[in-house]
This record gives structure tokens, C-alpha cells and sequence, in this order.
């Protein structure tokens, strides 16, 4: 069983603080398997290991304009979450070896490909970069981390996401790639709720089948 949580719009620091409490509660085994989904407000992240040289501005000029900014401690460089993007946090126990967390990710980006090819949008995953991708552009990031074989944070897939958020960093510190969103690629917005129920089905079923039975 998979518990599914639907925060609406909420911000960074207070899902954070919730993910921290899950995680506990999960390793202890007082809650199960748990989708937390939540549109953030506005804020660009950056991994344990992200390059803060991708972040154009500097972070008080972030702030002035209602952008929040964290360095965290999930894998991954530095992105930008806000409206308009499903962001997806997996407190999942699983095999706690890095390949058991590599399946997981395998798994979690095959389920965003079939949620996007039931709207007609062909994507794919790169061999060597984690996300979904849709020709040369990303559509969908990636960043785990693992503890006591829990995973937390999780993916984001742009939606109807206002992409020029993004010109603000190098995302992911890759500059030879794009971003793009289900809104562009289609030419309309979405029902986000649809979207939701999409990815949460298509998660539960691709873990279940393949990693939690």
C-alpha cells in the first residue's frame, strides 16, 4: 500500500520539514510507503554537490523577488521549482544499496515516459543524465538521496510551468541542454489534478511490480 499525499501549493521549507518527519516515521515502520505532491511556490534548489556558479543571481537579488533558494542534500545541481510543476517527494523503503536506489529512479522515470506518452508527447530517458527528456530538453528532473535505506526528495515534472523561471539558472548545470513543459509541447494548459492522478497510478504501479512486492 502506497499512502498518497496531496498538499495543493506549499512552500519549500514547510514540505521539507514535513519530508524530515516522514522519514523518521517511515524507517520506524509507523507509516508505509508514501507520494507526497505538492505545486511550490516559488524557489530554486541546489544539490549537496551542485555548483552555485549555475545560479545567475546572486541570492539576496533572488529573494527581493519572492524567490526562495536552499541547498539540500538530495543528488543533483540546481533547479527551479514553482506553479504549474508537479513536484513529487518518495519516502519509500527500499533496497538500501545504490543499486536498489538506481532501479527505483529507473522505475520512477519509466512511469513520467507513459504518463507523458498518454498525452501524445514521446519522451525518453538519457543514458548518461538522470530526467526525462523530451528530443533535447528536459521535461522531467530527478534528485534522490537515500538514509537508512528510505528514499526522500524525489521529481518534478514541468506541467504548466512558466519556464522562464529557468533563465535564471543553468539547470541541472547543463548548458548544452533546454527545458520544456507538457503546457509548450502541447500548446495548452493542463489539469493538474488529472496530471496528478496520472503519475501517482503509474509510480505505484511500476514500484510495485517491480521493486516493493
Amino acid at each position: 500500500m502506497v499512502n498518497i499525499i496531496d498538499l495543493g501549493r506549499a512552500s519549500y521549507k514547510e514540505v521539507w520539514d514535513l519530508q524530515l518527519e516522514l522519514v523518521e516515521k517511515r524507517k520506524a515502520d509507523k507509516i508505509p510507503d508514501t507520494l507526497v505532491l505538492v505545486e511550490h511556490s516559488h524557489v530554486i534548489t541546489i544539490g549537496k554537490h551542485g555548483d552555485e556558479a549555475n545560479i545567475k543571481l546572486p541570492v539576496d537579488k533572488l529573494r527581493e523577488n519572492g524567490i526562495d533558494y536552499f541547498r539540500v542534500d538530495r543528488g543533483g545541481d540546481v533547479t527551479y521549482h514553482g506553479p504549474g510543476q508537479i513536484v513529487g517527494y518518495t519516502i519509500y523503503k527500499i533496497n538500501g544499496h545504490i543499486g536498489g536506489l538506481r532501479k527505483f529512479i529507473y522505475y520512477m522515470e519509466d512511469a513520467i515516459i507513459e504518463v507523458l506518452q498518454d498525452y501524445g508527447i514521446e519522451a525518453h530517458r538519457d543514458p548518461n543524465i538522470i530526467g526525462v527528456w523530451v528530443g533535447n530538453d528536459k521535461i522531467a528532473a530527478i534528485g534522490l538521496a537515500l538514509t537508512e535505506s528510505v528514499t526522500y526528495h524525489g521529481f518534478a515534472l514541468n506541467v504548466n510551468t512558466d519556464l522562464k523561471f529557468f533563465d535564471m539558472i543553468i539547470p541541472c548545470g547543463l548548458r548544452d541542454k533546454g527545458i520544456t513543459s507538457m503546457e509548450k509541447l502541447l500548446g495548452k494548459k493542463l489539469d493538474m489534478a488529472e496530471v496528478k492522478s496520472k503519475i501517482s497510478d503509474k509510480l505505484s504501479q511500476n514500484w510495485r511490480k517491480h521493486l516493493l512486492s
